[in-house]
């Protein structure tokens, strides 16, 4: 599944989505951007992102959106924890706390690797899963400079 984008509706989207498009432009919704939150071929939902004016996103905008599709994701796989607690007891507590601190960390791979913010996050996933780790814990290693990717990793 690839991301749907529609930098503007009047532009054939009225034909494709006879109820959806208009009901949404009447709305002022002008452009619409669909994307997919899946893992292989798991598929958990869409993030969508609307926007009043008609117009691509730019390069910096598309980028961040997948990012925060990937962190959508990342909270929907990693939203539990094995002492039972509930999402809820999670990230929904501190919703800033640990997200700023992934969001950090990304960064902070980026500029190790010299790699995209999406790359960024795609290496931190991996070694998560390669070493049975939460993101959010690897995220705090990195910020606390525990671990870092411009190094061999063991």
């Amino acid at each position: 599944m690839r991301p749907v984008l529609i930098p503007d509706l009047a532009d054939g989207a009225m034909s494709r989505w006879p109820v959806y498009a208009p009901a949404v432009h009447a709305e002022g919704v002008r452009a619409v951007f669909a994307f997919p939150l899946q893992v292989g071929a798991a598929r958990l939902g869409v993030m969508d992102v609307f926007r009043t004016r008609a117009g691509m996103l730019s390069p910096d905008e598309l980028t961040l959106a997948l990012t925060f599709a990937e962190v959508a994701v990342a909270t929907l796989l990693d939203g539990h924890d094995s002492g039972g607690a509930g999402v809820a007891d999670g990230w929904l507590d501190d919703p800033l706390g640990s997200r700023a601190e992934l969001f950090q960390a990304q960064g902070m791979v980026m500029v190790q690797l010299r790699v995209s913010l999406a790359e960024a996050m795609v290496r931190m996933r991996a070694h998560a899963y390669v070493h049975d780790r939460r993101l959010y814990d690897v995220a705090a290693d990195v910020v606390a400079r525990r671990l870092s990717f411009d190094a061999p990793q063991p």
